[in-house]
């Protein structure tokens, strides 16, 4: 029989994202996969109930009755404890579950013999490359942390020549080039400011300097595995504080980006720093989901600290749904195809993408560090 496959709206707050858009629903309508969505679920995305209907998916009126009935579901954020309880034993679950923030809800898919799979555990190799949730979403981030740091200032990010005179560009400091860091980079230049980035892998510049801005170059290198910065030492720390320092000052806006994937963000941008910046300037910290990068971001508000604007924003990529839903539904469906055969789901655990992104499976847990966090370490 095809598997049941279900979209519910997401329950998490403020989140305006839905796993699958009508077109890739209609793709694996295609594959022989029956879709059920919940009523609404696209709502806050811009796509309407008949849009799935049009493509052969089936609208179910209440999140109880989708999960009642579905064999696999789809979500965006990890699955609230409601939603695992209501899954019947043995049900698959495949969302961005950052299970160092829901413990409970790991054990209790565990004990109710779920299997999940974590798409930011989607290993970072070539061949996974158009199922990484990470970088898809993050490009979402970065260029809306651009349009977020020239709303807020006080300045022209173009170069304008007017009447009244002619009017100097905005100067942006974008630290961390990773997927984020690269596309507020892009954005920025695109809107006309004067750009520079800073990362502490090396590898950074070309990238950087693609996009037309200028990188700064300090004496710490921190190369990581799987394209990440490793953690810095203390005193790598404070070198890149002072270093740093000087660049901050000069700046208008400032983005910041430099995440660890389950650890608190590193902090970069000390109180001293804020206070040596210029009247008016801001900084868009897109960190702020693990505490921010800067020494006074209150995540999820926009602070003044004297006459500079601090902004701490949440869920970012939830703030452009239509476009960050539909890049992320096709991730989802690049790694869920290869399970796929005459519509019911075989996954090979053998896979190497399977196997590093498996959560939970037949009752345990088969993430180690997951493992560890939820039942401790082994004696």
């Amino acid at each position: 029989m095809p598997i049941k496959l279900g979209v519910p709206k997401e329950s998490a707050t403020g989140e305006r994202r839905v796993a699958l858009d009508p077109a890739t629903a209609g793709r694996l309508c295609g594959l022989g996969v029956e879709v059920l969505v919940q009523k609404g679920a696209g709502g806050h995305a811009h796509f309407p109930d008949a849009a799935y209907e049009e493509v052969g998916a089936r609208i179910v009126g209440t999140a109880a009755g989708l999960l009642k009935e579905a064999d696999l579901l789809l979500k965006v954020q990890a699955p609230s404890e409601k939603e695992a309880k209501a899954l019947r034993e043995g049900a698959t679950v495949i969302a961005t579950v950052m299970a160092y923030r829901h413990p409970e809800v790991i054990a209790l898919m565990r004990d109710r013999r779920l299997t999940c799979f974590a798409m930011e555990q989607v290993p970072r190799i070539s061949r996974a490359q158009s199922m990484d949730v990470l970088s898809s979403q993050a490009a979402v981030a970065g260029y809306k942390a651009a349009i977020m740091g020239a709303d807020l200032s006080c300045r022209f990010f173009p170069m304008l020549t007017t009447a009244a005179g002619t009017i100097r560009p905005a100067t942006v400091l974008v630290i961390g080039a990773g997927v984020a860091g690269l596309q507020a980079i892009a954005t920025a230049r695109r809107l006309g400011a004067i750009v520079q980035g800073y990362d502490v892998r090396a590898a950074a510049r070309e990238q950087v300097e693609s996009l037309g801005a200028k990188f700064i170059e300090l004496p710490i290198k921190a190369e990581g595995e799987g394209g990440y910065a490793r953690e810095l030492t203390d005193e790598e720390r404070a070198q890149q504080a002072e270093a740093l320092a000087a660049h901050i000052a000069k700046v208008d806006v400032l983005i910041s980006t430099a995440a660890i994937p389950g650890r608190p963000s590193p902090e970069i941008i000390s109180q001293a720093m804020v206070e040596g910046m210029k009247p008016g300037a801001v900084i868009v910290d897109l960190a702020a989901e693990g505490g921010g990068n800067c020494a006074l971001t209150q995540p999820g508000k926009t602070v003044r600290h004297g006459a500079v604007i601090v902004h701490g924003p949440l869920n970012v990529p939830s703030q452009v749904p239509l476009h960050a839903s539909e890049m992320y539904a096709k991730n989802l469906f690049n790694f869920l195809q290869p399970m796929l055969a005459e519509g019911e789901l075989k996954p090979d655990f053998e896979d190497e993408v399977i196997a590093r992104s498996l959560l939970t499976r037949d009752g345990a847990i088969a993430h180690e560090p997951t493992r560890e966090l939820v039942e401790g370490a082994k004696p």
